[in-house]
């Protein structure tokens, strides 16, 4: 059985092709020599060399992990809060909570303590929250 189209077909088809999908934004994208992506550091990389009280430091025990856990799951299932407030840190030590990061307004930042102090107790919560301007 024989093609329909000819090499010298295909190479006519393909030329008449590729300008149209080098016009379809997206299609052929490039970047821009003159001005290279900006290669800055984390935020707050160097603020957290200086904490003591980081994520990576909470003790692997039972309790503290379930409060940590619950606290999580009652801020990740308020959706009025922001992307922001859904991943501060929470960090539990022997029942007290420190939450640490940015949020969005001083509403965010009282609602996240609130939700916090629901379940670990009044007066176990350290609330390190900044609110991101």
């Amino acid at each position: 059985m024989r093609s329909q189209f000819s090499g010298a077909r295909i190479w006519a088809l393909a030329l008449l092709i590729s300008p149209t999908l080098l016009a379809i934004p997206g299609a052929a994208q490039s970047q821009d020599q003159a001005n290279p992506p900006s290669s800055t550091a984390p935020d707050n990389s160097a603020r957290n060399k200086a904490h003591s009280k980081t994520a990576d430091n909470q003790k692997d025990n039972a309790s503290d992990r379930e409060i940590t856990q619950k606290i999580r799951q009652a801020i990740v299932a308020d959706k009025s809060l922001s992307t922001y407030a859904h991943n501060i840190k929470i960090i539990t030590q022997g029942g007290q909570v420190t939450l640490k990061g940015p949020v969005r307004s001083e509403d965010e930042k009282t609602a996240i303590a609130s939700k916090a102090a629901e379940v670990a107790g009044e007066g176990k919560i350290n609330n390190q929250l900044s609110v991101k301007q």
